[in-house]
């Protein structure tokens, strides 16, 4: 099990998050000076140790500091941190620690399940795949097969990990480090083509090769590996960036489905133990995230070819 224990953003004390992976907590200090966040850590550990006496580790990342280990994260509670977390019955292998974030996204949940309902004997590319869950979740499904790319190797590595735990064949040439941009020209140029593409990337990203940026260009990502779905296809295009409004991001979808080759099937929700529950949740958020239920806004297009 992996999910929200607190979202302060949304249930008021936006300087802490607290999640929880297994048996393993993770909290985070978003506090600016990051010494300010200390006490509500303090009270936080306190507490939940005392409500949770399962727990057998926690984890404390502070967004601010200055070091990346203090980013990445350090052991404030307990020695045995878990490795791996298992959801809807499928294994997904955590390095909490590997970056800042905790190498399994709990906002995308409802997404891996629609993966694994949807994607049986399906060719998949998993853009931005971070360590794979998206593709893990494909896989489990019983995907045909599912091509991972990431800049980051040792991310895709425990993409690989996740396979070995649910017996997956591991093809090297399916998990490819790179940067997006080339990868994916390279693709179109090969005549390449999936059943589906997952276009989940980072809300700003600059590499030598190209800019990300969800702000001010999610129309120019979506468009560039559009060419790559296969006629009757799905395009799942995912914007996570805060001051982008759930309006603003349907009104380039509008804008891209005009000439009748895209269409908007589904919008996937956000769990409720991630966006706070309508009775926890107090003020209202920076961008009104409508008709989606959070930032994190999740779209399933369905794709026609022209030829």
């Amino acid at each position: 099990m992996a999910f929200r224990l607190l979202n302060g953003f949304t249930e008021g004390c936006p300087e802490l998050v607290v999640d929880l992976y297994a048996r393993t907590l993770v909290i985070h200090n978003y506090a600016d000076p990051p010494q300010a966040g200390a006490p509500l850590v303090d009270a936080a550990l306190k507490f939940l140790t005392s409500r949770l006496p399962w727990a057998q580790a926690a984890i404390l990342k502070t967004r601010n500091d200055p070091t990346e280990a203090g980013r990445r994260g350090t052991v404030i509670h307990g020695t045995q941190i878990d490795r791996k977390v298992r959801e809807r019955g499928v294994w997904y292998a955590l390095d909490l620690t590997l970056s800042r974030d905790a190498s399994f996204y709990l906002d995308t949940r409802n997404l891996r399940k629609w993966a694994i309902e949807h994607l049986k004997d399906k060719t998949v590319l998993n853009t931005f795949a971070y360590t794979g869950s998206l593709g893990v979740a494909a896989m489990a499904g019983d995907a045909n097969r599912v091509v991972h790319t990431d800049l980051s190797r040792s991310f895709l590595n425990l993409a690989k990990t996740s396979y070995a735990l649910n017996g997956f064949s591991i093809d090297k040439k399916d998990f490819v480090a790179g940067d997006f941009f080339p990868l994916v020209s390279r693709m179109k140029r090969s005549g390449e083509r999936f059943d589906c593409v997952f276009l989940d990337p980072p809300f700003f990203s600059v590499t030598g090769r190209g800019t990300v940026d969800l702000a001010a260009e999610g129309r120019r990502l979506i468009n560039k590996v559009r060419p790559l779905v296969s006629d009757g296809g799905w395009l799942v295009a995912v914007n996570n960036a805060l001051y982008v409004s759930g309006k603003e991001f349907m009104a380039i979808l509008e804008e891209l489905c005009a000439d009748g080759y895209l269409q908007v099937e589904e919008l996937i929700p956000v769990p409720e133990d991630f966006t706070g529950y309508p009775g926890t949740v107090v003020g209202k958020p920076i961008t009104d995230p409508a008709p989606f239920n959070h930032s994190t806004k999740i779209a399933v297009l369905r794709v026609k070819r022209k030829e």
